[in-house]
């Protein structure tokens, strides 16, 4: 049955004390060897894997006190770490979670105890550390770099915020809506309607009575006129 397990690595001791063991022990080809890796040597990857990980010819055996010598490493060109320091191991393969920074080239350093007892490292005889270029997306978020090794269950992940594109605003300006004083200010109301109404009204019967009284005085004047001519006439008709 697979074993799995998540582990803190303290480090990668490559010492050159551990490369002589190497030297003086048994043949190298007694060693366990890398089979696969991903991302593989001068690899370019254009989306994060699930993990960066290695997995050898034979089931790894991590047990109490070897786990320090046990490790995957990322760095950038400027020398960042990415990752939190966890290694996660299933059978022959061990693995770390996939973070990177901008685009460019990074390097994968590794190391673990093969199966006789003795530390195979990138560094040692026969191997060399991974080279590969990351190429994202244009929208990919970039993880924020360290510049000191992560350490398993101390070492947090940070995402780096990207920048707003100043030309790609979406914001629009609200319209303005006219306060309720505003509105009562311009919009009559239904009293004013109203007394309006009956302003119009009185003043149309008003001008409707004048019109009446001036035809009736039209009318009546000339009459008087006239009576007052005949009976003028009459009258120098008895004097004379």
């Amino acid at each position: 049955m697979a074993a799995r397990r998540r582990i803190a690595v303290a480090g990668l001791s490559v010492a050159v004390a551990g490369v002589a063991v190497l030297g003086f022990a048994a043949p190298a080809q007694a060693h366990d060897v890398v089979v696969a890796s991903t991302p593989a040597q001068g690899e370019t990857l254009t989306a994060l894997p699930e993990a960066f990980s290695l997995t050898m010819n034979e089931t790894l055996v991590v047990s109490e006190g070897t786990e320090a010598n046990f490790g995957i490493r990322i760095t950038d060109a400027a020398g960042l770490f990415y990752g939190d320091g966890c290694l996660s191991f299933v059978d022959a393969t061990m693995s770390t979670g996939a973070y990177l920074g901008a685009p460019g080239t990074y390097t994968v350093v590794w190391q673990f105890v093969s199966s006789d007892g003795h530390i195979v490292s990138s560094s040692g005889s026969g191997y060399s550390p991974i080279s590969f270029t990351w190429q994202p997306a244009a929208d990919a978020v970039a993880t924020v770099g360290s510049a000191t090794a992560p350490v398993c269950g101390v070492t947090e992940v940070g995402t780096a915020t990207p920048s707003p594109d100043p030309t790609m605003s979406t914001q629009e300006t609200p319209a303005e809506t006219p306060s309720p004083s505003a509105t009562a200010a311009t919009e009559p109301s239904d009293a004013d309607a109203s007394t309006s109404s009956t302003l119009l009204w009185i003043g149309g019967a008003g001008l409707a009575v004048v019109a009446a009284v001036v035809v009736t005085l039209l009318l009546v004047r000339p009459k008087k006129l006239v009576d007052t001519e005949r009976d003028d006439t009459e009258r120098d008709d008895t004097e004379a």
